[in-house]
């Protein structure tokens, strides 16, 4: 299921060098670039980036789909200032919240309740995807002291890597407090931007891991330049991401469904956002990692089905649960770039996700996507 890149590696149908990776190179803006001003896509511009309009999918039939998410396996301040209740202040956007401005952070995922939940499937999503296991970097147990969970989410990660390294300090950022307070001694969590600077001192960390920052870096080479600065030599940095266009090798995602579409919004969402979607069909972990110093890199993809399509029963069960992680919250994942990014209203939104939801019950579609995980070690 997991393989360094080969003749079977996530490519993408169109893969040009991103406008703001010239030569190939993996920055993307200047570190710590202002906000951008959030305008909606024209309808010209949405054409043009191959969108079809939101109205498109309140007019196509579909059957009523419960949207509860658990039908699809049955009842299945300063930058690293610490948690303070002033942080608890919420933006809200279409009947959302996500988190208040942290240095320039603006989240496309809420922070609410039934986020978070679907977030906590998620971890076990990707611990089944990667073989049971937390991370793919080849530690030892006795070297280990001091971690840092970039991108924390729920916490849940950090979590269990302080359960399984009881002896080692797991620190978690991220830019919304949402993590538990009845956490494992060796854990505490810290609100903070990583697409600032780092403060944490030169050589601090044994394993540095990011899971799934696509759509919030604004420069992946600054990130691992930090990473290579406070990660100690012989030290491990772990990246993973998934990517957002859908393929099938029988071609049964066919050019217009839900499912051909998603790519497109997600890709454009970025553009409008300023950090992009396109993180393996770009190569920007493993060139970002080159440029900062890290020697050592592994790149693992992983095929990713969707649905329980598979015959393979391994498969089949990993499809299963990524079902229900995405359907346990479809619409928080597309609300702010759909109904924000692309000047949707909420009900054209909930169709579109309605379409997904068809296409992936769908048994003869046969839908994936790749994970990828990226990881080296500092000298």
């Amino acid at each position: 299921m997991s393989s360094s890149q080969g003749p079977q590696s996530p490519k993408g149908p169109e893969s040009p060098k991103s406008p703001n990776s010239p030569g190939g190179k993996a920055a993307s803006p200047e570190p710590n670039p202002a906000p951008p001003a959030i305008v909606a896509l024209s309808a010209e511009e949405s054409r043009e980036a191959g969108i079809l309009p939101g109205a498109h999918w309140t007019e196509q039939p579909i059957e009523q789909v419960d949207d509860d998410g658990a039908s699809t396996i049955g009842s299945v301040a300063s930058t690293t200032a610490s948690l303070t209740s002033s942080i608890f202040e919420y933006r809200t956007v279409h009947g959302r919240t996500y988190h208040g401005d942290i240095g320039n952070a603006e989240s496309w995922e809420p922070n609410d309740q039934r986020h978070v939940d679907s977030m906590d499937i998620m971890h076990h999503t990707f611990m089944l995807s990667l073989g049971d296991k937390l991370f793919l970097s080849p530690l030892e147990k006795q070297k280990i002291h001091k971690v840092l969970d970039i991108g924390t989410g729920t916490g849940i990660w950090a979590i269990d890597f302080a359960d399984e390294f009881p002896n080692a300090e797991v620190i978690g950022t991220d830019v919304s407090p949402i993590q538990p307070f009845w956490i494992p001694p060796n854990v505490k969590f810290e609100l903070d931007d990583c697409n600032r600077e780092w403060t944490w001192n030169e050589d601090s960390f044994d394993f540095i891991h990011l899971r799934l920052l696509i759509g919030v870096v604004s420069d992946w080479s600054n990130v691992f330049r930090n990473a290579f600065r406070c990660a100690r030599p012989g030290g491990y940095v772990e990246s993973l991401v998934t990517s957002t266009y859908f393929h099938s090798d029988d071609g049964t995602v066919k050019k217009g469904s839900a499912l051909e579409q998603w790519h497109n919004i997600f890709w454009e969402g970025g553009k409008k956002l300023g950090r992009t979607f396109r993180v393996i069909e770009d190569d920007l972990q493993k060139k970002a990692m080159e440029e900062a110093g890290f020697v050592d890199i592994t790149v693992n993809d992983i095929k990713i089905p969707v649905g329980t399509w598979p015959e393979d029963k391994r498969l089949a069960e990993i499809g299963l649960w990524w079902k229900m992680a995405a359907e346990s919250d479809l619409e928080g994942y597309l609300n702010y770039l759909c109904n924000v990014l692309l000047g949707w209203t909420s009900q054209e939104t909930a169709a579109y996700c309605a379409h997904v939801k068809k296409e992936w019950a769908d048994t003869n579609i046969h839908s994936y996507f790749w994970l990828r995980v990226v990881y080296g070690r500092k000298p």
